[in-house]
């Protein structure tokens, strides 16, 4: 498999607003594990760089949140934050930077369309936060993630308190126990695993939701729940 030529990778660097002083950090951070033979050479793609990027990108969003808005309380810091961090977030600017042209995928995640999948995009934009902050450290990571999330996170609109703490207080308001969450289903690859969790109040019918987390999952029941009830619009995101 051809490495991204360098003429390829220079046009990604100047949308991401940063030249690489070592390049492979870049290259790593766009390598799917589906793209390496040998599983022990694990330390080739994005997977730890994912790790460290989604520390950068999360304290990053935390001390914008602290500075723009002062008056919010603790808990509507945290569900701006969980909004912004979260895959879907991460993926939207994945696309926008354009990405998924650039990651090295092997054959079967290349023709089941890896390079659109929401998942795979989201962890190789933090892989991206993480390759900036090893290559010139977190001003410059925190820079690109400045540039790229604050127009997003004064412009949401969305509610400051996620599905589940709505549905809980919505189970509560009708004399009801609290809902319960059951896993239904897994499947995918160990690498990239999707839940299907049920979320349950007796006395009415179950709703399913579905994540690459078990919580992303919780979350999407709960907001199933809520969609159906009538408590939340289908277009809703939460």
């Amino acid at each position: 498999m051809k490495s991204p030529a360098d003429a390829d990778l220079a046009g990604l660097e100047a949308r991401l607003g940063h030249s690489f002083a070592d390049r492979d950090l870049l290259v790593r951070a766009l390598t799917h594990m589906s793209a390496i033979a040998d599983p022990r050479d694990a330390g080739r793609t994005y997977q730890r760089l994912e790790f460290l990027g989604d520390r950068v990108l999360a304290l990053t969003v935390a001390d914008m949140l602290i500075e723009a808005f002062p008056e919010a309380e603790e808990g509507e810091l945290a569900r701006r934050l969980n909004h912004m961090v979260k895959a879907e977030t991460c993926a939207e600017v994945a696309r926008e930077l354009d990405l998924g042209a650039h990651l090295r995928l092997g054959g079967g995640e290349l023709q089941s369309g890896g390079r659109r999948k929401k998942a795979i995009l989201g962890d190789v934009c933090e892989a991206v936060i993480g390759a900036i902050y090893r290559d010139a450290g977190f001003a410059a990571a925190a820079a690109f993630v400045r540039s790229n999330w604050k127009e997003r996170m004064l412009g949401w609109s969305g509610p400051l308190r996620d599905a589940k703490t709505m549905l809980q207080e919505w189970a509560h308001g009708r004399g009801c126990e609290a809902p319960l969450y059951r896993e239904a289903a897994r499947s995918g690859p160990d690498h990239a695993p999707v839940f299907s969790i049920s979320a349950e109040i007796e006395g009415f019918a179950p709703a399913r939701g579905e994540g690459t987390s078990k919580r992303n999952a919780e979350q999407a029941a709960a907001r199933a729940f809520l969609v159906r009830e009538g408590v939340w619009s289908e277009d809703h995101r939460g």
